[in-house]
């Protein structure tokens, strides 16, 4: 009854919403990794003047990055880190890449409450509220959400608004952009747990939904017309 919940829930209940817990729980790890990790993309710059050939590579992630150069006759300057958001003067490629990071951060908050309203259901029944599987399907399609606009937003800035050439200029000042001939982007990791968060988000949802049409048919079962019941029921 839903006026009338049970103290305690079913078995069924806790073990299906503590495996949405382990995936929602799961996705927010995962959005902490991407935050941390700085393999989001690594973009090849060709440059030709009339003193040097070669090409410029530069792997960043959201907050820290590496560079290095190497020369068409085979030598290659040591890497060296730098900090993203410092070497970033364009006010729109920095403010995409504060955006991403804010969604990022986002996802990061709507995951831990999905994680949380999970685990909560699993100890307890709190039916017909924002706290039991409505909350759930919110927050993991939020966490989902933000993620995926984070992923789009971080390629419209590398590809279109040309965030590694930009990186470029800043860290060497001495090859102007009319140097360089041709950028190739690899996208690494990082980028790619954007795809294992929306996959865990669904999954949690999944599970949920699985476990509400579960109670529903058991409540229909139930309430059966009076028709349905047997003879000697009846007759008692």
């Amino acid at each position: 009854d839903p006026y009338f919940p049970e103290k305690m829930p079913t078995t069924e209940k806790t073990l299906m919403f503590l495996s949405s817990f382990f995936t929602s729980f799961g996705s927010f790890i995962v959005v902490c990794s991407m935050l941390a990790t700085p393999e989001w993309v690594s973009s090849r710059i060709a440059i030709s003047d009339s003193s040097s050939n070669g090409s410029l590579v530069i792997t960043y992630g959201l907050f820290r990055g590496q560079s290095r150069q190497e020369f068409s006759h085979g030598l290659e300057e040591s890497q060296k880190g730098f900090e993203v958001l410092e070497k970033l003067n364009s006010s729109s490629q920095r403010t995409l890449h504060l955006l991403v990071i804010l969604l990022l951060a986002l996802s990061l908050c709507a995951s831990l409450l999905s994680s949380g309203f999970t685990f909560y259901n699993s100890i307890s029944n709190p039916y017909q509220t924002f706290l039991g599987p409505v909350g759930v399907y919110t927050w993991s399609s939020l966490a989902a959400v933000f993620v995926f606009l984070a992923m789009i937003l971080f390629v419209v800035n590398t590809q279109s608004d040309r965030l590694s050439e930009e990186l470029a200029q800043t860290l060497y000042p001495l090859y102007p952009m009319a140097t360089y001939k041709g950028t190739t982007h690899s996208y690494g990791y990082s980028f790619w747990l954007t795809l294992l968060v929306i996959l865990l988000s669904v999954v949690t949802t999944v599970i949920i939904v699985f476990y509400q049409k579960a109670r529903q048919q058991r409540k229909q079962e139930q309430k059966k017309p009076m028709e349905y019941a047997p003879r000697d029921g009846i007759l008692f």
